[in-house]
């Protein structure tokens, strides 16, 4: 196998950023337990990977979920993370979309069959065979993926993105996921000057689709529990900023919107929010609740409403996102931790006490 490497030092570094080897992450050994070290070991690259190493990683809430097995099928031990961001460090001799060197990042998923309709109209999170996800999932040989709460990862180059220059890695990192889970609806549902976007919660979802679709040139309004984030609402560019706790919300605006993104994964009624819709408004659902929610016929049909969902985007809309932000200087706002903090930092995701996204310093774990 040729593979092209970084010579950092004496010959036995520079062959050390050619292989995956042995690696060291955090990893829930089983369900509901505590991460903690572990290594594994990452496949030697093929002709067309690529070697990251991994620098920053966000913390997505489908990581806890995961890790907790509340969704089912998890495969343990299981090392989290599909939020990466780093630097190449080695390529396979096939490779012609990255150098050593290169700034890029992963997202939520490492392969798909790349042959089926979805895959090839650039939709491979959709994949009708199977989307091998970044961890928690399988690649084509049945060998489980481990995520980006580690050292560094091997990834097919044309499963990977280039972060633009003019991007942190670490605030770019949540851009792999939160900021694709957005970008995505708003673009297939025509956002943009003219239209009216109300963003349903405040979170690191939220936060994000405010960002973006202030950037695409809507009029943004924020439906929130309260208005104790309000400030940072207007800052990121809400116009508006609604508590849904207040019932007059939910009257004064009554067929108003165009568009609304629920990122909120809490128990709330879609019957009232689909009332904010105009005719031909859409709902699309991105945040995913644990209960199953009751929505009347009559609210939709009375309205020509839609209901919908999404689920993050393909490479190249990924890729779209990013280069997006990088025009528009767009990053999620994050706390960084280090990796030994990491079970710390998922108490406080549940308890939404972080503004907006937390981001682990992978240099930590190397520190140690």
């Amino acid at each position: 196998m040729s593979v092209k490497e970084a010579v950092v030092g004496s010959e036995e570094s520079a062959r050390s950023t050619s292989s995956g080897g042995s690696i060291r992450g955090y990893a829930a050994l089983t369900a509901k337990a505590r991460l903690a070290p572990f290594s594994f070991e990452r496949r030697e690259p093929r002709e067309h990977d690529v070697l990251i190493d991994i620098q920053y990683c966000g913390i997505c809430h489908s990581d806890i979920h995961q890790a907790r097995d509340e969704w089912g099928d998890a495969i343990f031990p299981m090392v989290p993370g599909h939020e990466i961001t780093g630097v190449v460090k080695g390529v396979g001799g096939n490779v012609t979309k990255f150098k050593v060197g290169d700034r890029v990042g992963v997202g939520c998923f490492v392969d798909s069959c790349r042959t089926c309709p979805e895959c090839r109209r650039g939709q491979e999170q959709y994949c009708a065979v199977r989307t091998s996800w970044t961890y928690n999932g399988r690649e084509k040989d049945e060998t489980p993926t481990y995520g980006g709460y580690s050292e560094k990862i091997v990834v097919d180059e044309n499963y990977v993105l280039r972060i633009p220059d003019g991007l942190a890695l670490d605030a770019s990192a949540p851009l792999l996921c939160a900021g694709i889970t957005l970008y995505s609806p708003l673009k297939h549902w025509n956002a943009g000057p003219g239209k009216k976007v109300a963003i349903v919660g405040m979170g690191g979802l939220g936060h994000m689709g405010v960002k973006l679709a202030h950037a695409l040139g809507a009029e943004v309004t924020v439906l929130s529990q309260s208005l104790s984030k309000q400030a940072d609402g207007e800052r990121l560019g809400a116009d508006h900023y609604y508590a849904t706790s207040d019932p007059e919300t939910f009257t004064k605006l009554e067929r108003h919107f165009d568009l609304i993104l629920n990122t909120v994964s809490a128990d709330i009624n879609w019957n009232d929010y689909l009332k904010l819709l105009k005719v031909d408004g859409s709902m699309v659902v991105v945040g995913l609740p644990e209960k199953e929610n009751p929505v009347k016929a009559g609210v939709l049909a009375m309205g020509r409403r839609s209901l919908a969902g999404s689920a993050i985007g393909g490479l190249h809309e990924t890729q779209e996102m990013l280069e997006f932000c990088g025009q528009h200087k767009i990053v999620s706002d994050i706390e960084i931790v280090p990796i030994q903090k990491v079970n710390e930092a998922y108490e406080r995701v549940l308890k939404s006490d972080v503004r907006y996204r937390f981001v682990i310093d992978m240099g930590s774990l190397k520190a140690r």
